[in-house]
């Protein structure tokens, strides 16, 4: 169905991409979306095609543009795919990244760049963030994912929440080959990337290799996804104080899985071999950072909650910090404070909301230097989102 000749490579793909749209809508009128554009053959071409499709439906588009500083080029690189994408009538933003160095560095900048990304496109009130990743990309994911034990071999979602954001991926489809053709028709140029020729990273060595293992079928996957939300809209639900409530023996494991990202805190999935084993049979577990137990006094079914020895230490309080990748804070606090765990000081707080003790000291709270404790901190519970369908929004908050 795609092409990969330039001869009718702008109608063919045009076509694919507002297929694509339509499966992942709907986006509201006029739709205003936002893209990450790294100035590379991929995301050049999904910005292309985002705007004509913006254009057809009287919407808009915002470019977001990052710059890792990870080379000494970068800067210019980003520069000019600002004033190439102005030229083409599309508004451009550079995000500027800093301090990323060391071992992980890429899993560091990836972190950083969607952290970033989500956040300027929901502060331009772009509730919809399109992704560059590609077919190739698809297989490699997969492979890598293949290697880190049974069950994994699974790709790349479609869509999936980031906070308050969607990331929506339309190409994943699309081999690349179809996307350079597609800007030689448009006569489009682009940035090459060294890194992506450097064999030490995983994803380049598994490029080169070519392992050729494919993914679980789209189909099966939104089966599965469709199951867990429906599920968790029927038995789960998500409480504003950090933690969920489920009222059934067993679970579907990817719906068990959501709500173990989210009540921990993880931006990825937990084990699959562990989540399915407990998944088949709920009972008292500590998994992913979270604590499993019977729900007593809040009604029938199981509590999860943070497991108290796995929370992250407490931050400098400035408003919109993440503190534990469960809650932000929402007001800008008296200078000289911090925000972390209630812990200890939980004894002083245990009629707060008739939470047991197991949730009161996971919750966050605003400490002076002095000690002076505030609690309830004036914070929104807002942890990476599942990677299902909204009805466990609807279900949860």
């Amino acid at each position: 169905m795609l092409l990969a000749t330039v001869d009718g490579a702008s109608a063919g793909l045009a076509r694919h991409f507002s297929a694509a749209m339509a499966r992942l809508g709907p986006f509201g009128t006029p739709p205003h979306l936002a893209a990450a554009v790294s100035g590379g053959a991929d995301s050049t071409a999904l910005a292309l095609l985002t705007r004509d499709w913006a254009a057809r439906n009287q919407g808009s588009l915002l470019a977001l543009i990052v710059d890792h500083g990870l080379r000494p080029e970068s800067g210019a690189e980003a520069a000019l795919t600002a004033t190439r994408l102005a030229a083409r009538g599309i508004d451009c933003k550079i995000i500027n990244l800093s301090g990323l160095a060391g071992p992980g560095v890429q899993a560091k900048a990836r972190a950083a760049r969607y952290a970033a990304l989500a956040q300027a496109a929901l502060a331009q009130g772009r509730l919809h963030l399109l992704l560059g990743h590609h077919q190739a990309d698809q297989a490699e994911t997969v492979a890598m994912r293949a290697r880190r034990g049974p069950g994994g071999a699974e790709g790349i979602a479609a869509w999936a929440a980031r906070g308050n954001v969607l990331l929506l991926r339309p190409l994943l489809d699309v081999p690349p080959a179809a996307l350079r053709a597609y800007l030689a028709a448009q006569s489009m140029e682009w940035v090459e990337d060294p890194s992506n020729q450097n064999l030490r990273f995983e994803r380049v060595r598994i490029r080169f290799e070519g392992t050729g293992v494919q993914p679980a079928s789209a189909a099966a996957r939104q089966e599965r996804e469709q199951e867990a939300a429906r599920f968790l809209a029927r038995h789960a639900a998500l409480r504003p104080e950090g933690f969920a409530l489920l009222d059934a023996p067993v679970a579907p494991a990817a719906a068990l899985a959501a709500l173990l990202r989210v009540i921990g805190g993880n931006v990825y999935a937990p084990d699959q071999p562990a989540t399915a084993a407990l998944a088949a049979r709920l009972r008292p577990a500590t998994l992913a950072g979270v604590r499993i137990l019977a729900a007593g006094r809040l009604g029938p079914g199981w509590l999860l909650a943070r497991e108290p020895a796995a929370l992250a230490p407490p931050v400098a309080a400035r408003r919109g910090v993440l503190w534990d990748g469960r809650f932000t804070l929402e007001a800008e606090p008296p200078p000289g404070q911090s925000l972390g765990a209630l812990s200890d000081e939980v004894k002083n707080h245990k009629k707060y909301n008739n939470l047991p003790s197991v949730v009161l000291r996971t919750m966050a709270a605003l400490r002076a230097a002095d000690g002076t404790l505030s609690f309830p901190a004036p914070v929104l519970f807002t942890p990476p989102s599942p990677a299902a369908p909204h009805p466990f929004f609807s279900a949860g908050q």
